[in-house]
């Protein structure tokens, strides 16, 4: 139990905002030597214990935002599926092969966790991807690998990092000094590949000048868009203020984060007057996060707005967040808190992918924009889907007021740098209080704001049309893994059986 918190406080180390990236592959380690011949009932409450340490650590932001009872459900609830990659390992390191050949155990652990991340991000309600150990390395060497495999790879990687040095420790233990050194030989030869493997920088369909406004709110928490006028103008006033920078007519595109308006400028002519002077000021069309309200439901939208002309392109979140958009069995959630009743009205899903068209006159072409807006960052196929439709440049629009001075916002960005690298796209987040981040297409933070303040960007981004081997590779690396971790248990379930009849017959 202790080698679970123990592996559990390592692992969130290596998390925003400490960043300690060596550290995940500690923890993990440290969660394998505590499951050493664990039983699976034994394995299920290490697993879980591991589990809720770090979830419940690592979602901190989610009592911020929603109270502690919702916060200790959630992380509950995510720690299930570490004890069920516990006991899964605990059941395939039964298996023959696994057992004879420690190699093989590196694999099939490795695929065993992708495998249980993978369902996590699915299950339930959509799925919660925060917190895998992917997001955890976007300050290290084996970022690079997230080009090649995605989410899994890098994981997996992790994992693998984790199962060497766990055997060598082993190794120690029984005075096995040369199996203890080959196994720290083949974990140093894992992230000298991450430091070899190519990332492209450079533009392949011209540059964008971007500009992004950061305009904050009157204070954190869930009341700061109470006065939704002023956070409008607030923003309306970062842009102009974009013109200490640039001249009129020099930037392409303007960037504004999620909810910048939460009053519709198609329906408000105040707000439209607005907007459209904050374009017009800058001779730029503005992409606005605004939301669209129908009699008992509403849309979270990425608005493209032209000077003159207002609404040219619109793209509607795929992914609602639940339980923060929409309230699933809300009578059932209400009697957990009332907070439920905050949201008033659900929030209904978009059904497009994340296209914004951008006409560039400079450019003389339409530039299509990757947009992912705030937790849509964190689901991998959203995000593949609009780089695999034409995506040069990717978006992601977010209002992170709600979770006050919480890591949530520094752990969004980490993933915004992680799709940056996987997908090969310089990638903008522009938040309305931050963290806001400009990103190379290496991972390279090039600008950053802070917490709860006013701020805006100007930069020149590549564009890019070429796909990463993780982009051709899709949901496969996923699928291979989940094969693996499927095989593995099932065959120590059969070793299992097959043991203790053999015991019972003698």
């Amino acid at each position: 139990m202790l080698l679970s918190v123990l592996g559990a406080l390592a692992t969130d180390a290596a998390f925003p905002g400490r960043s300690w990236w060596p550290l995940a592959p500690v923890g993990v380690a440290l969660l394998l030597l505590a499951l050493r011949g664990a039983t699976v009932p034994r394995a299920l409450a290490y697993g879980w214990i591991w589990g809720a340490v770090f979830f419940l650590i690592h979602l901190w932001w989610a009592e911020e935002a929603a109270g502690a009872a919702p916060w200790v459900l959630l992380g509950v609830a995510e720690a299930l599926f570490v004890a069920v990659f516990a006991a899964g390992w605990v059941l395939a390191a039964r298996w023959g092969p696994v057992v004879r050949h420690p190699s093989l155990g590196v694999v099939v652990v490795a695929c065993l966790w992708a495998a249980t991340e993978a369902a996590r991000g699915l299950v339930p309600f959509g799925g919660m991807p925060w917190g895998k150990l992917a997001f955890s390395q976007t300050n290290g060497p084996l970022l690079r690998l997230a080009s090649l495999g995605g989410e899994p790879l890098v994981s997996g990687a992790v994992v693998v990092l984790g199962a060497l040095v766990a055997l060598a420790l082993s190794h120690l233990r029984r005075a096995r000094v040369g199996r203890a050194s080959g196994a720290l030989v083949v974990a140093a030869a894992v992230v000298a590949v991450g430091l070899v493997v190519p990332v492209d920088t450079r533009a392949e369909s011209g540059t964008l000048r971007v500009g992004a406004v950061q305009g904050n709110v009157p204070g954190p928490g869930l009341d700061a868009f109470a006065v939704r006028r002023d956070v409008l103008e607030r923003h309306v006033t970062g842009t102009e203020a974009l013109l200490e920078d640039v001249e009129p007519g020099e930037l392409d595109v303007v960037l504004w984060p999620e909810n910048s308006t939460d009053i519709d400028p198609r329906e408000d002519a105040e707000a439209g007057r607005l907007v459209d002077r904050a374009a017009a000021a800058v001779e730029a069309p503005i992409l606005v996060g605004g939301q669209r309200y129908g009699e008992d439901y509403r849309y979270n939208e990425a608005i493209l707005w032209e000077p003159g002309e207002g609404q040219v392109d619109v793209y509607a979140k795929q992914h609602p967040a639940p339980f923060a958009e929409y309230i699933p069995l809300r009578d059932l959630a209400r009697k957990v808190t009332d907070a439920v009743d905050l949201v008033s009205i659900d929030m209904l899903p978009g059904d497009e992918v994340g296209i914004i068209e951008l006409d560039s006159p400079r450019l003389e072409r339409v530039v299509d924009l990757a947009v992912g807006i705030c937790f849509e960052v964190a689901y991998a196929g959203l995000m593949r889907d609009a780089v695999l439709a034409g995506g040069e440049l990717i978006v992601v629009p977010t209002n992170n007021a709600s979770f006050g001075y919480t890591q949530e916002s520094t752990q969004q960005l980490a993933m915004s740098v992680f799709r940056a690298v996987e997908h090969g796209r310089a990638t903008v987040q522009i938040s309305t209080v931050g963290v806001s981040g400009v990103i190379s297409p290496n991972g390279v933070v090039t600008q950053s704001s802070g917490l709860f303040t006013a701020d805006r960007f100007v930069a020149d981004l590549p564009l890019r049309t070429s796909l990463t081997v993780a982009d051709r590779l899709g949901v496969w690396p996923t699928l291979v893994a989940a094969a693996v971790a499927a095989l593995a248990a099932v065959a120590g379930v059969v070793a299992t059986v097959r043991s203790r009849r053999l015991r019972r017959a003698a």
